[in-house]
């Protein structure tokens, strides 16, 4: 679990990048599965429905957001064990993220998180928002306890603000 902001931001062509990275105890077959299947994003994320391959929407009801509606996620792109990108535009605003994976070594598998952040994100709580959610994922593949959100906001958010160049 983590304690400290373990996120960096770096200006792109397009703006701000928000990265975290997890290591996954799993091989990069069976992280995928954590990110695609509705029943294993159902223990770290959220249950969805809807298509979801490239060019497709879903609709989640995020696990741990209480009494939130369902948000509605385009899928941008879709290859499989390396990369997904995600499309989010909601009252809460428009939201783009990279999910990539890598191998690191065949046993395990590198996951980063790229949020590409709009000029008026809230990166004070996206970024505590991602590292409860990164870690709930983490506890999953290692059916280890489940850390709670209070243990990351608002205990992270000036950390996250201070990483704004």
């Amino acid at each position: 679990m983590t304690t400290a902001a373990s996120g960096r931001i770096r200006s792109t062509p397009r703006g701000m990048d928000l990265e975290i990275v997890r290591s996954l105890a799993l091989p990069i077959d069976e992280a995928w599965q954590y990110l695609v299947d509705p029943a294993l994003t159902e223990e770290w994320f959220g249950p969805w429905e809807g298509d979801g391959r490239a060019g497709g929407s879903v609709r989640v009801r995020m696990r741990f957001e209480e009494e939130e509606p369902a948000i509605r996620i385009a899928i941008v792109a879709c290859d499989p064990e390396r990369r997904l990108v995600l499309h989010t535009n909601d009252e809460y605003g428009s939201w783009e993220l990279e999910l990539l994976l890598e191998e690191d070594g065949g046993f395990d598998t590198i996951l980063h998180l790229i949020h590409h952040l709009d000029a008026d994100a809230a990166v004070g709580e996206i970024g505590p928002g991602w590292e409860y959610y990164l870690d709930l994922l983490v506890a999953a593949t290692e059916s280890t306890e489940q850390p709670t959100f209070d243990q990351y906001y608002p205990a992270l958010s000036e950390a996250y603000v201070a990483l704004l160049p």
